[in-house]
């Protein structure tokens, strides 16, 4: 692989890592300002909304004038956010530490375009996204486990960590990382209204079955991860490092997945179009494994999540990427960012007030979300077939 390739994977993997040590630890730390429930997935819900009217135009914006800018500004966006989050002395600097934060998120989407412009061919391109999305399997699992030993110190400390390593982060992607869009955009207008991404991707035919499954994989996924600190506290009675490690055995089975199933089993098993329908099916099922509150099963629900959302990533970005051509490749990449960004912005509220009515009924929602998005999934392979 290619210099440039080592280098997006560290950027990311030092970028998870920071995200992956303070998401399992950050409900304990918010509660310690005596919020309730609701609150914690509204610190959830700030950063989304703001990352939501950042995402689209940073993906736009990389396609004008490069990956590597949009890529360092928020990485530098990041760090801000933590060290505001970590000095917090009311709950109002909570909000302002994930609002700053969320104000440039466009990272991940950035360092997705960067790897699909350098591969040469559709297969390099899904082992590269495959790769990425592996990388950040790598960094949820060392993330929450470095968390859950920080958080022995104080439950703060996590949050001061997370801000040193996007530091240096970002002094790394200064240093060494080159730009890898060949194909800049510099006449295209870029449109600054937050819903137009969403506007478009209903509007784009070709591509909206892949948009519907996302937004459904998105709405059941952020739901379901929003509470969950807040259940296994509660329902478990774990403690931050315990939820650390149950964060970490996700990861451990999105690296196998990404590193070693996707390429030697699911892609060899199944088409792309079978496995969202798979993947789905197994998520539903994850779900349910975490909901009904057993011990053995919320284990087995783990494997199923981590199983269903690796590969489901992976094969919607790639055919995503691969339908929008180069010139578009950020903008839609960015589209998908944004449906993600929309989805974390209602799910977290949602599942916040139904977490406070019963610890079961944000699991059962996003069951029924996933439902729907397998019926229609359903429905629209067999118009295809028919037409």
């Amino acid at each position: 692989m290619r210099r440039e390739t080592y280098i997006v994977f560290f950027t990311v993997l030092v970028d998870v890592v920071g995200f992956g040590i303070v998401i399992p630890i950050l409900p304990f730390y918010a509660t310690e300002f005596g919020v309730s429930p609701t609150v914690v997935t509204l610190l959830f819900a700030s950063f989304s909304f703001f990352s939501f009217l950042s995402a689209p135009l940073l993906g736009s914006l990389s396609d004008r004038i490069g990956r590597r800018p949009v890529i360092i500004v928020s990485i530098i966006s990041t760090a801000i956010g933590w060290f505001v989050f970590a000095s917090a002395t009311a709950v109002w600097m909570l909000f302002l530490g994930r609002i700053i934060d969320g104000a440039a998120a466009g990272n991940f989407t950035s360092a997705q375009g960067y790897m699909v412009d350098i591969a040469k061919d559709e297969k390099e391109r899904t082992r590269n996204l495959g790769i990425l999305s592996a990388i950040f399997g790598v960094g949820f699992l060392l993330g929450p486990i470095l968390g859950g030993l920080l958080s022995k110190v104080s439950h703060v400390f996590p949050f001061w960590i997370a801000g040193v390593l996007a530091t240096v982060n970002a002094v790394s992607a200064i240093l060494f990382l080159p730009e890898s869009n060949r194909n800049r955009t510099t006449d295209k207008k870029i449109d600054y209204h937050p819903l137009s991404p969403l506007i478009r991707a209903w509007r784009d035919k070709p591509l909206r079955p892949l948009y519907v499954t996302w937004t459904t994989f998105a709405l059941a996924f952020v739901i379901g991860q929003s509470v969950f600190a807040l259940f296994v506290k509660d329902v478990f009675g774990f403690s931050a490092f315990a939820t650390g490690m149950a964060f970490a055995v996700v990861g451990v089975v999105v690296v196998i997945n990404q590193a070693f199933l996707l390429q030697r089993f699911w892609l060899k098993m199944f088409d792309e179009a079978r496995l969202q329908i798979i993947m789905l099916m197994i998520l539903m099922v994850a779900l349910l494994c975490i909901g009904v509150e057993i011990l053995p099963l919320f284990y087995i629900g783990l494997i199923g999540l981590g199983t269903g959302q690796a590969v489901l990533r992976v094969v919607v970005t790639s055919q995503v990427a691969g339908s929008a051509g180069p010139l578009r490749r950020g903008e839609t990449i960015g589209i998908l960012s944004a449906i993600m960004s929309a989805s974390m912005v209602v799910a977290p509220v949602v599942a916040g007030v139904l977490f406070e009515i019963d610890h079961v009924v944000p699991y059962i929602l996003a069951i029924v979300v996933l439902l729907l998005g397998l019926i229609e999934l359903w429905s629209g392979s067999k118009r295809r077939l028919e037409g």
